[in-house]
């Protein structure tokens, strides 16, 4: 069972999308504070948030961009502010769609659908395990285990972060400065020459042989790119 999440401050207008969800077979807890919301999200396993922007405490801007800091979860914001800047500003913190109030609870509930969907296409693992499978490779994201033709690889934590953003968005390009900023943070400490030892250590792993790798390609002058 999906499990949304529902940051709203408006009590009547979260419980009305709560019942609607639950209709549709979703799981959905609600929080009607920014801060409680941004503590939800980031401690919690979601399959998607609905998050309003004029809360309490934190606003839901600077939630969307510390949410979408560590977590590719998908965020639907929906706001009772119709301007384009908006619109624009939301988006450019990290939100996949953005909902104007008043609007219909049954649309609300077709749009999770089709993120929730395309959101499995794009990580390719099927709703019911947790796993990404790329001819040999196996790695099995609730147990963060790996394994390349069935025997069982150790992984740092770091490693396994990075590893696993890659095979999820397959064939982009990522900079070496995207990757340490989305598994390391921007205020880490360090720079974008962790990535390049990480990926050394990642292929001398995974790849038959490291030199040619078939998983993890440079792409020259660009940055890193995942291979399917």
């Amino acid at each position: 069972m999906k499990h949304i999440l529902i940051i709203e401050d408006e009590t009547s207008i979260a419980e009305l999308q709560k019942d609607y969800f639950e209709l549709n077979g979703f799981r959905v807890d609600m929080c009607h504070t920014g801060r409680e919301g941004l503590e939800k999200a980031l401690q919690g396993d979601y399959d998607l948030i609905v998050l309003d922007l004029m809360l309490p405490g934190i606003d839901g801007f600077e939630i969307c961009r510390s949410i979408r800091s560590t977590k590719e979860v998908p965020i639907i914001i929906v706001s009772a502010r119709k301007e384009e800047i908006d619109k624009i500003r939301g988006f450019g913190t990290g939100a996949d769609d953005y909902m104007t109030k008043p609007f219909s609870p049954g649309e609300l509930v077709a749009r999770v659908k089709a993120h929730l969907s395309r959101y499995e296409r794009l990580v390719g693992k099927k709703p019911a395990d947790d796993e990404i499978r790329i001819r040999n490779l196996t790695i099995q994201t609730a147990s963060r285990r790996v394994f390349v033709a069935e025997r069982e690889v150790t992984f740092t934590a770091k490693e396994f972060d990075l590893l696993t953003f890659l095979a999820v968005h397959p064939d982009r390009v990522f900079s070496k400065d995207e990757l340490f900023e989305r598994i390391w943070g921007a205020d880490s400490l360090g720079d974008n020459n962790t990535v390049t030892v990480h990926i050394r250590r990642i292929r001398e792993k995974i790849e038959s042989d490291p030199s040619a790798p078939q998983f993890i390609e440079t792409v020259w002058g660009a940055g890193y790119r995942f291979s399917v």
